[in-house]
């Protein structure tokens, strides 16, 4: 078996509904990070959580739960699981646009916990990367949704 390097960077409609093997591999280690590194942070704290919940905070920790438990699906279903990556980069950049970037225009120093935020928040340059955006654009924008054949393996609509 010969490694070709281009095959890296060229959709392989049998394999993975015609996103580049490097987009799938870069995902993969996406989710395999929400996966590790979130899930631990959040598990822990919600299983040794005392007392009553805030109503907000409750929120908060249950929707990163739910990531961290949806990037599992994602580490094996990548190209299926590539909605979880838009969500996170949008209230990623969302959250970007709103906090860090007025307290960096007003030079004001981030508090601890806001400093934390924005060190993971930054990572999203990350999924940004790995996500196949002609293929995001063709499928979810223009509806040109991946279809099967008979034994389960994508192919690309042609329509």
């Amino acid at each position: 078996m010969k490694f070709n390097k281009n095959s890296l960077f060229v959709g392989n409609p049998e394999r993975y509904a015609g996103v580049p093997p490097i987009n799938v591999y870069i995902m993969r280690a996406t989710f395999l990070l929400m996966a590790t590194l979130l899930a631990k942070d959040v598990w822990t704290y919600i299983f040794t959580h005392t007392g009553s919940w805030d109503t907000m905070e409750a929120v908060a920790w249950s929707v990163w739960a739910a990531f961290a438990t949806l990037a599992i699906l994602g580490v094996f279903r990548t190209v299926e699981m590539i909605p979880l990556l838009l969500l996170e980069i949008l209230y990623k950049l969302i959250w970007l646009a709103l906090v860090a970037l007025p307290l960096a225009q007003s030079g004001t120093q981030p508090d601890t916990q806001t400093a934390t935020v924005l060190f993971s928040f930054v990572l999203v340059i990350l999924p940004i990367i790995g996500v196949p955006w002609p293929w995001v654009i063709r499928t979810y924008i223009l509806g040109r949704k991946p279809i099967t054949n008979s034994w389960g393996k994508h192919r690309t609509s042609t329509s």
